[in-house]
């Protein structure tokens, strides 16, 4: 970095002094002797949130919060009418924080510890409650010292530019920083370096200050965020249409109704997605996939996640708003079912594999209402059946993987390796009733009314018989996705098999 070097007087006094600031002490830590070049140049102060994390350490404790004690989460925001510093002193009193995993800033990592060896003195700034900020600097063990909101100022803007022109004087220092607020911290520094802002802020900081340096640039994909929102999840929501076309609806009027009800389902269940990942974010961090997830490796921002919750669900009910009451019903039973499951159903033993086959039978009937047609028994049945071996096979497959890679039982999941066998034969018993009930109601007096050429339905069981055990023996095999309605939409031999059955539906009419 070309920062420009403080005088010898200057520096010498730095490194001799411990200086109280409002905001926190700046505590020294023995060091072995420097190169004299070091000790010319001023203290360089980083910042935390958005610098060297590519996260927010308020958000994440708020996450981690909600994760373990929802209640105290919700109660801890009364702490805002005290202030923001109050409130990150109540989040952080009890969270217990992972922060091995976190997505940290590698290139400012690989800077900062250039600077060390060459015996620069370096200092952690951050409107992050004290308590965490000392944990982050413990956790690297070669800051100097911390800066950090103290629970009734929040050390942000001009109140950390303040606090260090206590510690250092005006000048007196150079800072790393990413955000606008940084600016006016920046205005006090004797060098300048800005680190992972978005585009606007750098160009802003550049002309300013040109002899700035840049170190990376925020640059968040708007794929990032159809990532995170689970798009290709949506495609669970496609049985909205099976009641429509068994009942063989296929006007315009039904068809728009069943693309709403496509939306309002998909956007409420992207909101839910947001949430469970940030809810997990310390599982998903350790995990060979899931630390992979857009919130987990710091792709997209977590207040970002916070914002857009709230934005979706409310998108997904004004759209619910057009089609009848009783779906609206239906869409806030399935998101109340949606958010337990993610909030703990998700871990209780059998619990999950009969809530996510419920949901799966919410989807049906609520297409059913949305087109104004009575839910078939047969269709009912058929779905339980196969949404339940759908989950087994889900749950096998986590098992398989870790079975696999040697890992050992799963953490926050009621299940064990050895599980394993009786899930893999639950997930046939399940699938190969499905298959059973589909032929049941093909030989139905009912199938006669609605088909020229019901027994050409028959077709569409051996395709199912294919396909059901060619995915439990794949999982079996440890080839499976860990989502298998991921694995069907996005498996040749799956799209085959659906196309099939839509040609023999076809034909049947």
């Amino acid at each position: 970095m070309n920062f420009e070097p403080a005088s010898l007087a200057r520096a010498t006094e730095l490194r001799d002094r411990e200086t109280l600031s409002p905001a926190g002490v700046v505590v020294d830590s023995p060091r072995d002797a420097v190169p004299d070049d070091a000790a010319l140049e001023p203290p360089l102060v980083v910042d935390l949130d958005g610098t060297l994390l590519r996260s927010d350490l308020l958000v994440e404790s708020f996450s981690a919060t909600v994760a373990t004690r929802p209640l105290k989460a919700v109660s801890g925001l009364f702490a805002l009418r005290h202030g923001k510093a109050a409130l990150k002193a109540r989040l952080a009193q009890d969270v217990q924080l992972d922060f091995a995993p976190m997505p940290w800033n590698e290139d400012l990592l690989d800077l900062l510890a250039a600077e060390r060896a060459r015996g620069r003195r370096l200092y952690l700034a951050s409107a992050a409650d004290r308590s965490l900020v000392e944990a982050v600097a413990a956790h690297f063990g070669f800051f100097d010292g911390v800066f950090a909101s103290d629970g009734t100022t929040n050390l942000s803007g001009s109140a950390k530019a303040a606090a260090l022109c206590a510690a250092f004087g005006e000048g007196g220092f150079d800072y790393a920083g990413n955000d606008k607020v940084d600016l006016q911290v920046w205005e006090k520094a004797a060098g300048i370096l800005v680190v992972n802002a978005n585009a606007k802020l750098t160009r802003q900081a550049v002309k300013r200050w040109p002899e700035a340096t840049v170190l990376g640039q925020l640059r968040t994909e708007p794929r990032a965020y159809v990532k995170a929102m689970r798009v290709h999840q949506w495609a669970k929501n496609l049985l909205l249409v099976m009641p429509m076309l068994g009942a063989h609806l296929i006007d315009t009027a039904d068809v728009v109704h069943c693309l709403i009800a496509f939306m309002a389902f998909s956007l409420c269940a992207s909101s839910v997605y947001l949430m469970n990942d940030l809810a997990d974010l310390a599982r998903d961090r350790r995990h060979r996939t899931k630390r992979l997830r857009p919130f987990a490796a710091g792709t997209v921002p977590m207040l970002h996640g916070l914002v857009m919750i709230p934005v979706l669900l409310i998108a997904s009910f004004g759209l619910a708003a057009l089609l009848p009451p009783y779906f609206v019903a239906l869409l806030a039973i399935y998101y109340a079912i949606t958010v337990a499951y993610s909030m703990g159903l998700k871990r209780q033993l059998m619990v999950d594999v009969v809530v996510l086959s419920l949901l799966y039978g919410i989807r049906l009937y609520a297409g059913a209402v949305a087109v104004g047609v009575p839910m078939s028994a047969w269709l009912g049945a058929f779905s339980m059946f196969l949404f339940t071996s759908l989950a087994l096979i889900k749950r096998s497959a986590e098992l398989a993987d870790r079975s696999a890679n040697g890992l050992g039982d799963p953490s926050g999941r009621d299940y064990r390796l050895s599980d394993l066998p009786i899930l893999e034969a639950l997930a046939a018993a399940s699938g190969f009733t499905a298959v059973l009930v589909m032929g049941l109601y093909v030989s139905s007096d009912a199938v006669r009314l609605l088909y020229s050429s019901p027994n050409r339905l028959f077709l569409i069981c051996s395709v199912l018989v294919y396909w059901l055990g060619r995915i439990l023996v794949l999982t079996h095999r440890n080839e499976m996705h860990e989502d298998p309605v991921f694995f069907a939409v996005t498996d040749r031999a799956s799209q085959v098999c659906a196309l099939l059955c839509l040609v023999i539906f076809a034909a049947s009419l």
